[in-house]
């Protein structure tokens, strides 16, 4: 049965709300490998992230398929920077790019069907300007057997959808920390866009 969002942030079963802007994108932010200018958050839940970067200097869009997502997100008042928040599914509403920086956290992993999952990836290569750069927080097949937490996705389903229409430029093994208690296995993935298509595999002759 699909997940019912808007329940989930109206009952407050919501663990990858933690209120602090994410460790990876702290740590990239701060490190000065993100491209600075727009930025679009997609899954942006209550903003926490889409803050953090207009403190940073970002022009910065949240978008989330749950309207009560957006409704907490507005309540928390004005922050320092520029943000706009807005309710639609990525999949399937147009955004007026193009965006400098896509971020998700826990948004990409979410699509259990791989066509949904490629869909995701051209989505965020519509959006992105020429040096643009995706950033993605996901769970990852590593790490012990579990019965909750974040979805798992393999390296291969990560390849599989991102790479016909984004250059992946990283692919590193991390953790969810602060969300499950078995600080649940993730994959940080940045993506670019596309100078040159992605190649068909060769052989030797």
């Amino acid at each position: 049965m699909p997940t019912d969002w808007n329940e989930r942030y109206a009952t407050g079963e919501k663990p990858w709300d933690t209120g602090e802007p994410g460790r990876e994108l702290v740590e990239l932010v701060e490190a000065g490998r993100l491209p600075k200018g727009r930025a679009l958050e997609v899954g942006c839940g209550t903003g926490t992230n889409a803050r953090y970067l207009a403190s940073r200097g970002w022009d910065v869009l949240g978008v989330d398929i749950a309207d009560v997502a957006i409704e907490q997100a507005e309540a928390k008042g004005t922050s320092q920077g520029s943000v706009e928040l807005r309710q639609l599914d990525f999949l399937k509403e147009d955004l007026e790019g193009p965006f400098d920086l896509v971020f998700d956290r826990g948004c990409f992993h979410i699509f259990d069907q791989d066509a949904d999952r490629a869909r995701f990836a051209d989505r965020v290569a519509a959006c992105l300007a020429p040096g643009g750069l995706w950033v993605s927080l996901l769970g990852s097949t590593e790490g012990p057997p579990r019965d909750h937490g974040p979805p798992r996705r393999s390296a291969r389903d990560i390849a599989n959808a991102v790479e016909p229409a984004l250059e992946i430029v990283e692919l590193r093994a991390t953790e969810f920390a602060a969300d499950v208690p078995s600080r649940a296995s993730a994959w940080l993935l940045l993506a670019r866009s596309r100078v040159v298509p992605a190649q068909p595999s060769t052989q030797r002759e």
